[in-house]
């Protein structure tokens, strides 16, 4: 059985990873317009395996007899500057959550709570994935400029994701 304290902050959690969907849904809707459909697909994505991320915390919570309460999410914002504007806004933000789920990760040692710990691991490991991912297309981004043929192969590459 899931403390107070720990069902709690994992409701909270479980509001970032359905707010940081809404974000990369309204990264993806702005891709679409700037027509960069590889990079819409991309954070579309995204947007899915946040979504993915919330039900698997939701799942964990109702499994130690605890009770998911879903809290409000904000409008994200829904204009960039460029598409290296959106992904230094993406690794910002994983960076946070990252943040976020290490915080949760203390809470769940300083509670002895061991399957919190261990259900811990799978989204610690994801973080670093997330991170290396998004640092990654900013690096590429920075290589090949926000115009040119290598922006189209790009954003090919990065409709590939998932395929």
């Amino acid at each position: 059985m899931l403390s107070k304290t720990l069902q709690d902050a994992f409701n909270e959690q479980i509001r970032h990873e359905i707010q940081s969907a809404y974000l990369y849904l309204a990264m993806a809707q702005h891709c679409e317009s700037a027509n960069l459909p590889g990079f819409a697909h991309w954070l579309t994505v995204q947007w899915n395996e946040e979504l993915g991320h919330a039900t698997k915390i939701a799942g964990f919570v109702n499994d130690r007899d605890g009770r998911v309460v879903l809290g409000a999410i904000e409008k994200p914002q829904t204009e960039w500057a460029s598409s290296m504007a959106v992904f230094t806004q993406v690794l910002a933000h994983e960076q946070k959550v990252t943040s976020l789920i290490h915080q949760l990760y203390a809470l769940a040692v300083k509670e002895n709570d061991y399957a919190s710990q261990v259900m811990l691991h799978w989204f610690i490991e994801e973080q670093v994935e997330e991170e290396k991912d998004a640092a990654a297309i900013i690096e590429q981004l920075k290589r090949v400029g926000e115009s040119g043929s290598a922006i189209l192969m790009l954003d090919h590459q990065l409709g590939s994701r998932g395929k």
